[in-house]
């Protein structure tokens, strides 16, 4: 049986200029959740920063010496710095080794630029960089299984959860920033569930939360026929899983012989597929995107 276990940590967060102070909470949490046997460990979006440009530091080798020394996977977030002049950066998930290898990265690739990262759009309050999208969607090999990442509000594109498992992600981290867009919640959870279901893979997410008194968090571990764990509160929970079920619903193939024994749909990523019709799907003339 292919179980190990998944530390979600929902963190009281510190927005900038105190951000550099989520990454002594940071290492602080990696030590206990390998304490209580965690093999991955996943923070939210940006965390532990830094959150603007130009960065004023980095987080990569103090997570990566923390996971090595503990042996665990750490899923967390950060800037790719491109040119400090011009504020621009790449937003990363990453994903650090227990054995001490340079970090897994993924470029956040959706929506169009440079959307809400950046103070000439507005900003957020909260992060402040131009931010460069990146074009790729890599996958990396664990000893639990094949691990995708992505960023936020991509769970908005479907089209970024199905690339990854396309590629054989069987776990997709999708981390996400701020707890406080309360009209959003229904719809994200919803769809943190479905990428899980039209996947056949593990998701999952967890948010910052700056406000405790005041914010819902949306920490998850969804599954294709049920949710293992999920919390609106600033914590960690270290939660068992297995890709056993996972693996024989993608190998499984669909029919009315099968219904009473699946809660979802099997064989999604192969029997339902029809490569042939993609063009189709997506025409070659397209609306031109909004900012």
């Amino acid at each position: 049986m292919t179980s190990f276990t998944i530390a979600v940590v929902q963190p009281h967060s510190h927005p900038p200029p105190d951000d550099r102070k989520n990454l002594d909470d940071a290492l602080r949490w990696i030590a206990r959740a390998a304490g209580e046997g965690a093999d991955f460990v996943c923070f939210p979006e940006s965390y532990p920063g830094p959150w603007r440009m130009p960065a004023s530091y980095d987080p990569t080798a103090a997570i990566s010496e923390a996971a090595h020394r503990h042996r665990v996977h750490v899923v967390f977030g950060t800037l790719e710095p491109i040119d400090a002049a011009r504020r621009t950066a790449y937003n990363l998930t990453a994903m650090a080794y227990p054995d001490g290898r340079p970090p897994a990265r993924y470029r956040r690739t959706h929506p169009n630029g440079p959307w809400i990262y950046s103070s000439r759009t507005g900003g957020s309050g909260v992060w402040e960089f131009e931010w460069v999208p990146g074009n790729d969607f890599p996958v990396f090999d664990t000893v639990h299984g094949k691990v995708g990442l992505g960023v936020c509000s991509e769970v908005y594109m479907p089209e970024v959860s199905r690339a990854l498992a396309l590629r054989g992600a069987e776990i997709i981290f999708l981390p996400a920033g701020l707890a406080g867009a309360g009209h959003l919640w229904e719809t994200w959870h919803t769809l943190l569930r479905a990428r899980a279901i039209e996947n056949l893979a593990l998701v999952v997410s967890t948010r910052n939360i700056f406000d405790p008194s005041g914010e819902r968090g949306l920490a998850i571990i969804a599954g294709p026929e049920r949710t293992h764990y999920e919390s609106c509160n600033v914590g960690m929970a270290v939660v068992g899983v297995s890709l056993d079920r996972v693996r024989e619903l993608r190998a499984g193939w669909d029919g009315n012989d099968k219904t009473p024994f699946c809660a979802t749909k099997q064989g999604l990523l192969t029997q339902w597929q029809r490569p042939e019709l993609y063009d189709r799907i997506f025409p070659a003339t397209l609306p031109t995107a909004a900012g």
